[in-house]
């Protein structure tokens, strides 16, 4: 895949169509996407576990709501954290511990210390989990219209209402997709 067709970096908004559980509603932030497969982070799943009971060093750092968020339904016993580096620095401007994955957004480095990253970090996410596709799963998922694409913003990954996160994203948008944002969430109820 050539860099104009990769869509790391940008947000897959789930359909209303979407019938897969583990994506209903969702808000994924690409974090790769290649001839290789395609993986990301489910924005808006909070769950009750606080970061300080998983990962004491990383709590204070970690933007609010203080708490792990299952970043899919891939290797939930496993760790990413993602964060924005304001400016987002690069080459040598880059603080050790994170490397960037588009603009401002990069992942950090969870076995590193603390606080290495507490002066440049704008806000902290920790996901347990992610969601992933092999080669070109995501581009059939595409064609079958269970995914919008759509740009990602730095604030997206620090949503202080990540539950409110899929119609943020799609009101913003503008096409036809802000209306979608109104999609009721149970349409045999209309």
């Amino acid at each position: 895949m050539t860099e104009v067709s990769s869509l790391t970096g940008r947000l897959l908004v789930a359909t209303p169509a979407l019938a897969d559980p583990n994506f209903d509603r969702a808000v994924v932030l690409l974090l790769d996407h290649d001839e290789e497969g395609s993986l990301g982070v489910v924005l808006n799943r909070p769950t009750p576990v606080d970061v300080g009971d998983i990962l004491e060093g990383w709590a204070d750092l970690a933007g609010e709501p203080g708490v792990v968020f299952q970043g899919g339904p891939v290797s939930l016993d496993s760790a990413l954290g993602v964060a924005v580096i304001p400016g987002g620095a690069t080459g040598e401007g880059a603080p050790l511990g994170w490397r960037r994955v588009h603009g401002a957004i990069g992942l950090v480095d969870l076995e590193a210390p603390p606080e290495l990253l507490a002066k440049a970090l704008g806000s902290l996410r920790i996901f347990a989990g992610y969601a992933g596709w092999g080669p070109g799963q995501l581009e059939d998922e595409l064609v079958e219209g269970a995914w919008y694409v759509v740009e990602s913003e730095p604030g997206d990954v620090s949503s202080p209402a990540p539950e409110r996160l899929w119609r943020e994203v799609l009101r913003r948008q503008r096409s036809e997709l802000a209306m979608v944002a109104t999609y009721p969430d149970d349409p045999t109820l209309n």
